[in-house]
């Protein structure tokens, strides 16, 4: 039987966090799923689509595909579908030298926290 793990907050940043820091503009929210996954379901609302397997480019200011929304990126909060990708995306994170980096699991827990969706 599968049952949904909760995510691990790291620093205590929970998905009702998260959404209530996405509302004040405090926290930089990273949609790593893939491109399929995302048409089929839209993000939450306000951020970035960086797949998994780009994230490592995307991130890192030398890369000609850095994206301009890290620059300034204080809190940073990833999710996938269930929190698995986002665990990989960051502990990557960490590595590059982002330190205020919160997995907050899934979609699915976002949604449930109260978080809009934009497609």
């Amino acid at each position: 039987m599968f049952f949904m793990r909760k995510p691990q907050p790291a620093a205590g940043m929970s998905p009702q966090d998260a959404v209530q820091a996405a509302k004040e503009d405090k926290v930089t929210l990273i949609d790593v799923r893939e491109h399929n996954e995302v048409a089929m379901s839209g993000k939450a609302k306000g951020a970035l689509h960086i797949p998994l397997m780009r994230l490592r480019d995307m991130a890192d200011p030398r890369h000609p595909d850095f994206h301009p929304a890290l620059e300034t990126a204080g809190s940073i909060a990833v999710y996938c579908a269930s929190g698995a990708r986002s665990h990989h995306a960051r502990e990557l994170l960490r590595q590059m030298g982002y330190d205020d980096v919160h997995n907050i699991g899934g979609l699915g827990h976002w949604v449930q926290a109260g978080g809009e969706l934009e497609r």
